[in-house]
């Protein structure tokens, strides 16, 4: 199982990186999680987005959704196939108006998921857990079937303790961390050291940081979480095409 950085920034795109995106394979299958603004352009520079077997959204917020729009006429306006004839996107019904968009006339087709079940998508197993967000939005717990890997992705969500099961001995985990240490008030993102402790208390084998401010030392970012984490905990950093084997 391979995890490639499409995009990764929080909020908006900057300095030429997109927001949240990530490819996810397993053999020849292909499932994007998530497909933020500039998403479309970074994944064409890794894969044809015509070979992709799915995309699965993890909410509706424009920073994870603005390219699915785009994605849809790329694959309206090519009639290449590889082995999907219109590109299955999965997203929550608990936003009816944005679900329905995920349908596009020979290009895609919007298939809900509940997020109480458990979802099979080609060679992957996937969980969900409702976080703490304005919007409903849910963190996905990934398993490769031939070889049980797990990838956890919290999605966007501020922290909140009984996200540590739901995470819990992940070979990788992706989190939300929007916010720097020093941050007060309301937060609907994780700190680097809540990323950090959560990755520590779960168990976890290593942490990746993600959906980053735009600003700001992300070296410092890293150093905070790394304060929570423990000195041991492997933390890469989210950074355009950044390829983690699982």
């Amino acid at each position: 199982m391979k995890l490639t950085v499409i995009g990764f920034l929080g909020g908006y795109p900057d300095h030429g990186d997109a927001t949240s995106s990530y490819l996810l394979e397993s053999g020849d299958f292909k499932l994007l999680i998530d497909c933020g603004s500039g998403a479309l352009l970074s994944l064409e520079q890794v894969v044809d987005p015509l070979k992709l077997n799915a995309v699965i959204l993890s909410h509706y917020h424009h920073d994870h959704t603005a390219d699915v729009g785009v994605l849809q006429y790329y694959w309206q306006l090519h009639e290449k196939r590889y082995s999907e004839p219109v590109l299955p996107i999965y997203g929550h019904t608990l936003d009816e108006t944005n679900f329905k968009g995920l349908t596009w006339p020979k290009s895609t087709k919007g298939i809900a998921y509940d997020p109480s079940q458990a979802l099979t998508v080609g060679p992957f197993t996937i969980t969900f857990f409702k976080t703490h967000h304005p919007v409903p939005a849910f963190a996905m717990r990934i398993q490769e079937s031939s070889t049980g890997k797990v990838l956890v992705f919290t999605a966007d969500t501020a922290y909140f303790p009984e996200l540590t099961q739901f995470v819990h001995d992940a070979d990788l985990l992706m989190t939300d961390t929007n916010f720097f240490a020093e941050k007060t008030g309301q937060k609907w993102h994780m700190t680097s050291t809540e990323s950090g402790q959560l990755a520590h208390d779960g168990n976890v084998h290593r942490l990746l940081l993600t959906h980053l401010p735009a600003d700001g030392d992300i070296e410092q970012l890293k150093a905070e979480a790394q304060t929570t984490a423990g000195e041991a905990m492997p933390i890469l950093v989210a950074k355009t095409h950044l390829s983690v084997d699982i």
